[in-house]
């Protein structure tokens, strides 16, 4: 009987410890914050890099949204990177510097963006902004970025995807789920670990770190290997509310592979980084690397719910047949908790992307997931690759 509830509680204690951290994120990031005042002064130098990948499809449209909402005397450096298509001439048209990259052994977004700091060196700006190429800034988001890294750290905008109530329910629970990650938890573990993951696009860095960040590498979630490198040497991000990067949504199938790149990164990561940070960060009294230890032990929304709710069908199980019901009970709470604060973000935040109709199939969402949380274990993605864009041929 005593080995049955250990086990038990061994079965009960991960699932149940994630989801209080997802929880704890989540209702933390409930409130709104003020998205800060666009500054009058001077910020400085700007130039906004955008790597792109075989992106003739929408690299001008790009650029001009760009232009748009930067301001006056803003650098646009656009870095053709392993292009066959007309990226280059397309952007160079639409009025921004285009520099081209051909290596056929190191590709990836990393290092599309060392060369690009290269190229940039020759006349450094104040501030580098990256953006992707499938992505428009909202109004006033550059100069708020600008007013983050003036104090001298990265900061990020809020990157979310354009809603689309009319795209397939899977589609939008997936963006759903995204704007749960990037803006309901990273404003929870910016208040409290007082740091913000980077994700992507809508980066924003002071030239003095840009210059010695570790760009150069082929981690599949780039962005997530050099948000914890910079936490972990000491280097906090600030979310910045008051910028907002978009994309659209990409189709179901492409959305499926989006998402498994990203995952499988995450996972990789966090396997890697989770518990030495959280180390790291008791042993030297660091808020931030102990808050981004802890939010690296929580694995993506759909495998955390499909482990905990495993896990209590077991748990169950041990209770229906040996009475041992305290570690299911426990269980049960952290997950009905995190449903729960799940349900307020909805009703606050996601109604625009996902329809209630849509929510309903949440379940059908896990399943889907499954085969490619199957597929990290015997088959992970380990190369980057390109999402599919909407126009692609």
């Amino acid at each position: 009987m005593v080995l049955i509830e250990t086990f038990a509680w061994l079965a009960a204690g991960p699932p149940a410890l994630a989801l209080l951290i997802y929880s704890l994120e989540v209702a933390a990031g409930l409130a709104e914050t003020c998205g800060g005042t666009v500054p009058s002064g001077d910020a400085g130098s700007i130039a906004i890099l955008i790597p792109a990948h075989n992106e003739a499809a929408g690299i001008a449209a790009t650029v001009a949204g760009l232009k748009a909402v930067a301001p006056k005397g803003t650098r646009f450096l656009v870095i053709a990177d392993n292009c066959d298509d007309d990226t280059l001439s397309l952007a160079r048209a639409a009025g921004a510097e285009v520099a081209e990259r051909f290596d056929s052994e190191l590709r990836g977004k990393g290092y599309a963006l060392a060369f690009g700091r290269d190229v940039l060196a020759h006349n450094p700006p104040a501030t580098v902004i990256v953006v992707d190429a499938d992505c428009e800034l909202a109004s006033g988001s550059v100069e708020n970025l600008c007013q983050a890294t003036a104090q001298g750290t990265p900061a990020q905008a809020a990157n979310l995807i354009i809603p689309d109530r009319s795209a397939p329910a899977l589609v939008q629970i997936s963006s759903f789920a995204l704007l749960v990650k990037n803006l309901v938890r990273s404003r929870g573990l910016s208040r409290i670990g007082r740091c913000a993951l980077l994700t992507g696009t809508g980066m924003a860095f002071p030239w003095a770190i840009f210059a010695t960040a570790p760009l150069a590498s082929g981690d599949i979630a780039e962005d997530l290997g050099l948000g914890i490198a910079l936490t972990r040497s000491g280097v906090r991000t600030q979310l910045v509310t008051g910028a907002m990067v978009r994309s659209r949504a990409a189709t179901l199938g492409d959305s499926a592979a989006q998402r498994r790149r990203w995952e499988h990164g995450f996972l990789a990561n966090a396997l890697r980084h989770a518990l030495p940070t959280l180390a790291a960060g008791l042993t030297q009294g660091s808020r931030s690397m102990i808050a981004l230890g802890l939010h690296l032990l929580v694995p993506p929304l759909a495998l955390l719910f499909l482990v905990a709710g495993a896990a209590l069908a077991v748990l169950a199980g041990i209770g229906t047949l040996w009475a041992i019901w305290s570690p299911a009970i426990l269980l049960a709470v952290a997950m009905v908790t995190a449903l729960v604060l799940t349900t307020i973000a909805w009703l606050r935040h996601g109604r625009e992307t996902l329809a209630f109709t849509a929510l309903l199939q949440a379940p059908l969402y896990v399943a889907w997931k499954i085969p490619n949380y199957l597929r990290f274990l015997f088959n992970r993605e380990t190369r980057w690759q390109r999402t599919r864009r909407e126009g692609d041929a």
